[in-house]
């Protein structure tokens, strides 16, 4: 066995060991994610719109979750603080998650299906005058 042989079987074992490192380092640090973010969405509503921070704006959030805008933007600031979202590159007045809460293991709240019941009224009205 040559010296180059002896390189490639170090770099090999040194690669080997930074990989388990890695995962036990990924593991731990999921671990304590999902303690922060347990902590700080308490309730369904904040979880749903934790989830929902992924580019969409706070009047976006704020329709689907049924909350004000000031109440999305309130959470995302706070958020902010633990790391646990942070300013879009793209949109600099909105937020986005660093995780999703599915895989940390965190269930995530479903959207319930809202029917706008002043626009499907006023399709069915217009319908009814043309007859």
């Amino acid at each position: 066995m040559n010296g180059s042989d002896t390189e490639l079987n170090d770099d090999q074992e040194i690669k080997d060991i930074l990989r388990e490192i890695l995962k036990w380092t990924k593991f731990e640090g999921m671990q304590k994610v999902k303690q922060v973010l347990e902590a700080s969405l308490d309730n369904d509503v904040k979880k749903l719109i934790y989830e929902l921070s992924d580019g969409k704006s706070s009047p976006e959030i704020a329709r689907i979750a049924e909350v004000d805008q000031s109440t999305v933007r309130d959470y995302w600031k706070k958020w902010a603080v633990p790391g646990i979202v942070e300013i879009h590159p793209n949109y600099k007045k909105r937020y986005r998650r660093l995780f999703s809460l599915s895989e940390v293991g965190i269930e995530v709240p479903e959207v319930e299906e809202r029917v706008d019941t002043t626009e499907e009224t006023s399709k069915v009205n217009e319908s009814e005058q043309r007859r």
